[in-house]
């Protein structure tokens, strides 16, 4: 057992050597110097690095980071919310406003502004969305009446401009899988598109193939998953087919006592199987904003 070393920083010293002092910090600063070894391992064993997270995080500027993380090749395949989608095409041309949390909702109601947190956007970049929806759903219409999401969202970002995190995805030939993209403005515009386009389906079970193909090709497979819900279970509920994954990050600030899968710890996972038993696996407790761009710069 090591002894837990009081942490001294020095003016001017890097994240880097910061973090690695966290090592022997215990609480959470521990569980973060271990996150940031696991995915150097995820990467430099050549495992298959699936990123998950919710669409509240691509409202946010952690959508750089994300982006940041695909152009630096730690990504093979995304998980995500179809809200993520919405975000990530208003945000390519729009800009969402910093507000707090302790707004008066009835006033922003009235004024047409919905909040996230302490993020608003008004209801004019879902009218934008709208107009960019009706567009995408043309060109794939062009290309084909039975989609998957992963190709809405490959046209999507071939057709947005570069910093988009869907155009580094498309650009790096990732597949964005949305499981759950008819929950979001994306699916309500294609429950309006196919009022006169019956014959348009988004066929979501096709997509799994193509996980499938991916997951069984793989050596090893590995998961940095942010926040919980669908994008998390998508991940570790596919890996279940091929014995779990290799290795896991937890970034979360939900909790298992309410038996939530949102809340699971990885161990709970390996008794599923979605996480093999002697997979390596750390949980950092704590917002995605405050984590995420410190592990980025370490890796």
């Amino acid at each position: 057992m090591k002894d837990i070393t009081d942490i001294k920083s020095k003016e001017g010293e890097s994240i880097n050597n910061l973090v690695r002092k966290l090592e022997k910090c215990g609480f959470q600063g521990t569980n973060l110097f271990q996150a940031v070894e696991t995915i150097k391992k995820m990467k430099s064993e050549g495992t298959i690095i699936f990123l998950a997270f919710t669409a509240n995080m691509m409202a946010s500027g952690l959508r750089g980071i994300l982006t940041d993380l695909v152009e630096k090749g730690y990504v093979d395949a995304v998980i995500t919310t179809g809200g993520s989608i919405d975000h990530d095409i208003i945000r390519s041309y729009k800009t969402y406003k910093l507000g707090k949390f302790n707004e008066d909702d009835v006033q922003l109601h009235k004024k047409g502004i919905n909040r996230i947190g302490n993020i608003q956007i008004p209801n004019s970049r879902y009218m934008f969305l709208e107009k960019k929806m009706k567009t995408y759903y043309k060109l794939m219409q062009k290309q084909k009446n039975v989609f998957t999401p992963t190709e809405l969202n490959k046209l999507i970002g071939e057709n947005l401009p570069t910093g988009s995190f869907l155009r580094a995805c498309s650009d790096k030939k990732i597949p964005v899988f949305s499981p759950g993209m008819v929950d979001s403005a994306v699916g309500m515009h294609l429950f309006f598109f196919r009022q006169d386009n019956k014959q348009f389906i988004m066929d979501t079970a096709e997509d799994l193939q193509q996980l499938a193909d991916i997951i069984f090709t793989a050596k090893k497979t590995s998961g940095i998953i942010l926040g919980g819900g669908i994008s998390k279970h998508h991940v570790i509920g596919a890996n279940l087919l091929r014995g779990g994954l290799d290795y896991a990050v937890y970034i979360t600030t939900a909790q298992e006592y309410d038996g939530s899968l949102s809340g699971a710890a990885p161990k709970e996972a390996k008794s599923w199987g979605k996480i093999r038993e002697k997979g390596g696996t750390v949980t950092v407790y704590g917002d995605a904003t405050l984590i995420l761009p410190i592990i980025n710069s370490c890796i």
